[in-house]
């Protein structure tokens, strides 16, 4: 475990996606040391989103705790389950060069990245729960939470899809010799290949995110609502959006 999450390190620091890194095609990711780190970060942002159960609930507080500990890393999960075959379609659309388990390798780095931000947003999020009763205050704050996570998450993903697409025509911008760090954020001009290349992969990210709220809504509630009895899943009503905007209205 202290490997994976020295792994962690690396991805977060920009070492596995730096130019010399990626020249073969490869990403130096390990999947199976990486899942449980990723659950671990999950279980971590679940327990500090149960907490507001626990301080604005008389009963059934920590099932709610439970409940979200579990359902945080499903999500990511299965939304990894849904939109990794039209990421793979893409990429070889795009000419990136990757095969099945690089790729997969490779959206586990993003998770990695946006799961770690949720994971140092956790106390943030167990402050406020202890520190206001309002539950659309609380469901807005997690939405902020998870979409910058999430956003900077698949601008990690974009920024090294579009370097290996670089990589992989000769002579598109990337000195040979080029073998310092780069940061996991930082844009490449990747010449020609680079504006279809991002407008692909832009498409993409935006079906992933779409997913993405989609399957938080599918297995909600991850906050436990003080007005409701507890229940690990709710019927199927409404929408993500639907019910954000019926919060932001409610809260000012």
């Amino acid at each position: 475990m202290l490997s994976s999450f020295a792994q962690l390190d690396r991805v977060l620091r920009g070492e596995v996606t730096r130019t010399e890194a990626l020249r073969d095609g490869s990403i130096g990711v390990a999947f199976g040391g990486m899942v449980p780190v990723l659950t671990l970060l999950g279980m971590v942002n679940g327990a500090c989103i149960g907490a507001y159960a626990l301080a604005n609930r008389e009963s059934e507080s920590w099932m709610h705790v439970i409940s979200a500990m579990v359902k945080v890393p499903a999500l990511f999960l299965l939304t990894l389950l849904v939109t990794f075959p039209s990421l793979y379609v893409f990429n070889a659309i795009v000419g990136c060069g990757l095969r099945a388990l690089p790729m997969l390798r490779l959206i586990v780095a993003a998770l990695a990245v946006t799961m770690a931000l949720l994971a140092s947003f956790g106390p943030i999020v167990a402050f406020f729960s202890f520190s206001t009763g309002s539950y659309s205050f609380m469901v807005l704050i997690n939405v902020v939470t998870y979409g910058v996570a999430g956003s900077l998450g698949l601008l990690f993903l974009l920024r090294t899809l579009q370097r290996l697409a670089a990589i992989s025509v000769p002579d598109l911008g990337l000195d040979e010799a080029e073998d310092e760090i780069v940061s996991p954020m930082e844009p490449v001009d990747a010449g020609p290949l680079g504006a279809p290349a991002r407008i692909v992969f832009r498409i993409w990210v935006v079906v992933f995110g779409l997913v993405g709220a989609q399957m938080a809504w599918v297995l909600r509630p991850f906050i436990g609502d003080p007005g409701a009895e507890f229940s690990w899943f709710r019927p199927r009503q409404s929408s993500f959006f639907e019910s954000v905007w019926t919060h932001v209205t409610h809260l000012f």
